[in-house]
């Protein structure tokens, strides 16, 4: 995803000296993957795909909890409703050109949090902390927290000088960095430092989208409003007014005018969204039923003491999930104590409980097990889910760039490379 951006830069843009060579910014081989030191001197930002996981490690590495990035696949009302609610931001992958400066806001809105994007290659960093440093009351971590604070009143392009001067903001998004990212990165560069200036393009004249670089932009509800945030644009877009829990049709058609300028069959976008963790409310859920379990337990001893004698002790999935069931803390699902006090029942279970009737507390307490044991199903989903990002994040840090290196050395080698580009050739690759 090449960022070729639009707009002279403002500040720190370009922090290396375009002549700088190579060894002399990595002591070690070009072929050799990139120390955790390379990275940490290296000034630059690297690019990353609009992949919902790593994304996800991105927020976990913050120190944000509470919030969770999925793929959207489609703008229709049924596949908005799949996602978990609420949606506290959309960030838009697309190929970018300038919109018309007149629909951006003429001065700063104090209470929209906006970033400029100052740095080559950090849109998805820019794009992630406009939507974060907008949610009401969110868990940020203290890192992130001290930073949205002290970044308050600023404009938006010292802020974005600032994400590109924190150690912490560049170290998280630059774990994706391989050795060749960052050559790329430098040698993309030094070609726009000694490029000679040409003649500037009119604004909003068509351009060739080969031409035109991939960028990462944000959609965010602030109170009543709707914003396009774009980093490389120099203030926010207020797209309208909403007053109901659903402010995605305000964005739906920006987005559908950008995916109607592709091609048929042409895949050159991509969309997610930040949403509530759902995780959150399962745990939740979980503690308000072991609460109910627990007391529904204890009103079974009133109206009969021996009340364990009709549970189903036969084998199978009846007696495993019996076996099974979550009677107290339990830290394997997220539910302690002080959760479990805390939790509050719905009327219909407490009503339930204070019943009398041996038949209708033990028919209370088989919903109440077919209930825990959907929450524990869809806990263990959703941890599934992190370990996997987690896993999809660990691989796209792997460097395989030295691995691909030796391969090709040795198949010239031995003179199989010559031969499989002629096949490739003859095959139309």
């Amino acid at each position: 995803m090449a960022e070729r951006l639009r707009r002279n830069r403002q500040g720190n843009a370009i922090r290396q000296e375009p002549d700088l060579p190579p060894e002399r910014l990595f002591p070690n081989s070009p072929s050799e993957p990139a120390s955790e030191d390379d990275r940490k001197k290296w000034k630059g930002f690297c690019e990353i795909e609009s992949e919902p996981a790593f994304f996800n490690v991105m927020l976990h590495e913050f120190g944000v909890t509470g919030i969770k990035v999925r793929e959207v696949f489609g703008l229709d009302a049924e596949l908005l409703a799949l996602l978990p609610q609420p949606v506290h931001g959309l960030i838009f992958l697309y190929r970018w050109r300038e919109e018309d400066p007149s629909d951006q806001e003429t001065k700063r809105p104090e209470r929209v949090w906006f970033a400029n994007q100052t740095i080559e290659n950090a849109c998805a960093s820019v794009a992630l902390l406009n939507i974060i440093n907008n949610i009401p009351d969110a868990k940020l971590g203290d890192s992130l927290e001290l930073f949205k604070q002290s970044t308050q009143n600023l404009t938006p392009t010292a802020r974005g000088n600032c994400i590109g001067d924190s150690d912490f903001i560049r170290k998280i998004h630059n774990s994706f960095a391989r050795k060749m990212d960052m050559l790329d990165a430098d040698l993309f560069l030094k070609g726009k430092a000694t490029k000679k200036p040409t003649k500037t393009r009119k604004r909003l004249a068509p351009v060739d989208v080969d031409d035109v670089g991939f960028h990462f932009i944000a959609f965010v509800p602030v109170e009543d409003q709707v914003w396009k945030l774009d980093g490389l644009e120099k203030q926010p877009q207020m797209l309208g007014n909403y007053s109901t829990g659903d402010w995605l049709y305000l964005v739906k058609p920006f987005i559908e005018t950008c995916i109607s300028k592709y091609e048929e069959g042409q895949i050159q976008f991509s969309l997610l969204a930040l949403v509530h963790d759902p995780i959150i409310d399962f745990y939740q859920s979980l503690a308000a039923n072991v609460k109910a379990v627990q007391e529904l337990s204890s009103r079974l001893e009133e109206v009969q003491p021996d009340w364990k004698g009709f549970v189903a002790t036969t084998a199978g999935d009846e007696a495993s999930v019996e076996h099974n069931l979550i009677v107290c803390a339990n830290p394997d699902f997220g539910v302690d104590q002080a959760a479990i006090d805390d939790a509050t029942m719905d009327t219909i279970t407490q009503k339930s409980i204070r019943s009398s009737c041996l038949s209708s507390l033990m028919t209370t307490r088989q919903k109440l097990i077919d209930q825990q044991a959907d929450l524990r199903a869809s806990i263990s989903a959703e941890e599934a889910l992190s370990k996997a990002d987690i896993q999809r994040a660990a691989d796209r840090r792997h460097d395989y760039g030295p691995l691909i290196q030796r391969w090709l050395r040795l198949l010239i080698q031995n003179g199989s490379l010559k031969a499989l580009v002629e096949k490739a050739e003859q095959e139309g690759y």
